[in-house]
């Protein structure tokens, strides 16, 4: 497939698509990172605190990363987050989810099963037609991998025998909560098979979710976890299609409120990636 040089030169079913990959990125981030700030000053311990919020400035960088992308379309970034509707974000809805019993379990586990679908959807970008995602792509995944080693430390630990324990019987309650919405990451936009045949990302996300369900499930049963059955959520909110769960309203609210009342146009989630070289 030949390389999509100019975000001006695209096709418009090309840009529509390459809009749809970068925005799923983008939120993706953005909004775990959200929710990694209510752990800063909760942790279990003051290595877990600096941890958690270390997790989340990264992932407030990654997000940057593609929302400046998607800048290249004609949205600043102020309308790209702070003034964008909250049915127009296309995040996992697993990532939204709030910390309903201020649950570090619930909080190590979301990342784990974040970390690894997000892994596996970087390196098929790798292979991507579109140079500016390439770009960015190695520096995502530098990061990331740190991101990983932590989730799975801390689910070990959590995990230790005897059981059953407290902190076991709690990962078992966060997995079956969490695990319905996980797989939200794996719903197609209306854009994937452009996306796919244009080689914006040439591998499908039902490809992904094998490898993630092969990867994450014998892991978890590992830890004498059981896995839920793969299926989605009840509730048919699904995050890519626009459609979210009640926590998300509450959390949009938080994060734009400040934009709102201090009118903080233009606004800037971190310094602009290409003025910083990256």
């Amino acid at each position: 497939m030949a390389e999509m040089l100019d975000p001006a030169a695209l096709s418009a079913d090309d840009a529509r698509a390459v809009v749809a990959e970068l925005e799923t990125l983008a939120d993706d981030e953005f909004v775990m990172a959200e929710r990694y700030i209510d752990w800063q000053v909760r942790g279990p311990t003051l290595e877990a605190d600096l941890a958690i919020a270390n997790i989340a400035q990264d992932e407030y960088g990654h997000a940057r990363l593609w929302y400046d992308l998607l800048e290249d379309f004609g949205r600043t970034e102020s309308e790209l987050i702070w003034e964008r509707p909250h049915d127009e974000f296309h995040h996992t809805t697993m990532a939204e989810l709030a910390f309903e019993r201020g649950d570090w379990a619930d909080c190590v586990l979301r990342s784990y099963l974040y970390d690894h679908s997000e892994r596996l959807r970087l390196e098929a970008l790798e292979e991507t037609t579109y140079p500016r995602i390439a770009d960015r792509v190695g520096k995502v995944v530098g990061e990331e991998h740190y991101h990983r080693d932590h989730a799975e430390n801390w689910l070990e630990r959590l995990s230790e025998k005897p059981r059953p324990n407290e902190a076991h019987t709690r990962l078992q309650d966060a997995l079956d909560r969490l695990y319905p919405h996980a797989l939200t990451m794996f719903e197609p936009t209306e854009h994937e098979e452009q996306i796919v045949e244009s080689g914006i990302r040439p591998v499908p996300l039902a490809d992904l979710r094998e490898d993630w369900l092969a990867i994450t499930t014998p892991f978890l049963e590992g830890l004498g976890l059981t896995v839920p059955v793969p299926d989605l959520p009840e509730s048919g909110v699904r995050g890519r299609d626009g459609t979210h769960t009640d926590d998300w309203r509450g959390l949009y609210n938080e994060f734009t409120y400040t934009y709102e009342m201090l009118d903080r146009d233009p606004a800037k989630l971190m310094v602009d990636p290409d003025e910083a070289g990256v």
